[in-house]
């Protein structure tokens, strides 16, 4: 019997969109995280939209197209402590629950956008 991929487990490509659609709109209204995206977001919706259908088991158009992730050399541009890592996920989650994402899919991905959060801080907040 194959184990499914949480790519296959929440429905696949399409749900990854939505997820990042709604993501996306969140952020478009976040005081604190608007500045850090660009005026024109419709590229890295893309790019994280291909990064989680890869990560998660799906296609690697990512890769294809941009190669490694290097996440964290990706984000060192921005300034990201802890108000914006928390932030940051708490969007994500809005986004999964928003979406109903199923279990056990759901406590995998938020441990993951837990752990990447967390990754991505690179300065301390005073």
């Amino acid at each position: 019997m194959k184990t499914q991929t949480i790519y296959e487990q929440i429905g696949g490509e399409e749900t990854f969109w939505r997820l990042v659609d709604i993501f996306y709109t969140r952020i478009e209204h976040d005081p604190l995280l608007r500045p850090l995206f660009p005026a024109d977001m419709e590229p890295g919706k893309r790019h994280q939209c291909y990064f989680l259908i890869q990560y998660f088991g799906g296609p690697t158009h990512y890769q294809e197209q941009r190669g490694h992730p290097r996440l964290r050399m990706r984000h060192s541009p921005f300034p990201i402590g802890q108000r914006e890592r928390d932030a940051w996920l708490g969007h994500m989650l809005a986004a999964m629950d928003e979406l109903e994402i199923p279990e056990p899919a759901r406590s995998l991905m938020q441990d993951y956008f837990e752990r990447a959060a967390t990754a991505m801080i690179n300065r301390v907040d005073l």
